[in-house]
């Protein structure tokens, strides 16, 4: 994997790049929409190709080891093949599963033990077979095994828990480096910071993942519970502790807003389930503000669901007619929802790369965000 910066904007950390993998080039900033178990819920491939325009998609490795499972990843031929997507895939190691599995997991220096959510069968994750397991699965960029701290830590959890972390990062670096791809294309990974949002134990957790010399880097641990505010100034904090050269990934977040902010600080890649998640429970991003399409005033609001969206279905289908779907609980609401949320995000990071090649990235940004984040 190569990673060429190509515009920095001169009025913040915003940066505008091309990612390079064997499954094809990925412009960033980037918003990565989520296939969990091996699918976007609710979008067609050839509807996230084509109108979405997705680049990278994610999978998760807890879920697919549960099922479908190894052994019918590996005769498929890896994800890719499996789920028919000929572009990049990144995985993460199941280390947020491990965060929100609490009452049913235990936390050693050798790995973690957990029940599955589906039977209560028991299982352990070490560094050493979470590295085999995404061997299998076949992603282009594969995250380490870490714990995710609670943002709500105090400092002696949050250093007990980055020791951990660090301990598995050295293990599944080195188990990494004795193994091969798997399916003829390369794999690389990306070691993740933590440090809940301790400044000192961020710096610590930084200093130590650098030192690996990997392709790329992650930045966890955050819109787990802390102040969005305490978000926004770990980023400030620690982007500037990770290589230029290489892109800097926020896991997990967020909000449109939040994407904005964190290109501002510096960070490249971004992944969220909120566009599908909260689509399908009714809620619509657009430019003008957020929509909760189960509301009275959209019942006979004929206007299209965005005129300002990219997506097929903003000008195909009314707000009226998409309200309707969701009071009928019609299952073709949430498809319709995820696609123009993804298309939106979409929409947004490349709105981000535009405005950071023109050099006016940060004024943009601070004049669209409280449009963002109004709820119409």
């Amino acid at each position: 994997m190569k990673f060429d910066l190509t515009a920095a904007d001169p009025h913040s950390s915003a940066r505008r790049g091309v990612l390079h993998t064997d499954h094809g080039d990925i412009q960033t900033p980037v918003f990565m929409p989520v296939g969990t178990v091996g699918s976007v819920k609710g979008v067609y491939h050839r509807d996230l190709k084509e109108d979405v325009k997705a680049e990278i998609i994610l999978g998760n490795t807890y879920h697919l080891y549960l099922r479908p499972g190894l052994g019918i990843l590996r005769e498929a031929g890896g994800l890719h093949r499996f789920e028919n997507w000929d572009r990049p895939i990144l995985t993460d190691s199941g280390g947020y599963q491990i965060f929100s599995l609490a009452p049913i997991r235990k936390l050693t220096p050798a790995g973690c033990e957990f029940r599955s959510h589906i039977d209560g069968s028991k299982h352990i994750f070490t560094p050493e077979n979470n590295v085999d397991t995404q061997r299998v699965i076949g992603a282009d960029i594969m995250m380490a095994l870490d714990e995710c701290c609670p943002g709500d830590a105090d400092h002696a959890y949050a250093k007990k828990s980055l020791d951990l972390t660090k301990g598995w990062l050295e293990r599944f670096a080195r188990r990494f480096n004795e193994t091969e791809p798997l399916y003829g294309y390369s794999q690389c990974f990306f070691p993740i910071v933590q440090g809940c949002v301790y400044p000192d134990l961020r710096s610590e957790a930084a200093e130590h993942a650098v030192g690996l010399g990997a392709d790329g880097y992650a930045i966890g641990g955050l819109a787990v519970g802390e102040p969005t505010e305490k978000m926004y100034e770990m980023l400030e904090f620690t982007c500037p502790l990770l290589p230029a050269d290489r892109p800097r990934y926020l896991m997990g977040v967020g909000t449109p807003a939040n994407i904005l902010e964190g290109i501002a600080r510096g960070v490249d890649m971004f992944d969220c389930v909120m566009p599908t998640r909260n689509g399908r429970n009714g809620m619509i991003f657009t430019w003008n503000g957020i929509m909760n399409m189960r509301n009275e005033k959209w019942k006979d609001d004929f206007s299209p669901l965005d005129p300002c969206g990219t997506s097929f279905v903003d000008t195909a289908y009314t707000k009226a007619y998409v309200r309707h779907l969701f009071i009928a609980g019609e299952m073709f609401a949430g498809m319709v929802a995820s696609e123009h949320n993804l298309a939106f995000y979409l929409d947004l990071v490349r709105q981000a790369r535009s405005h950071i090649e023109a050099g006016d990235f940060a004024a943009w940004k601070d004049s669209v965000v409280p449009a963002l984040s109004t709820r119409l």
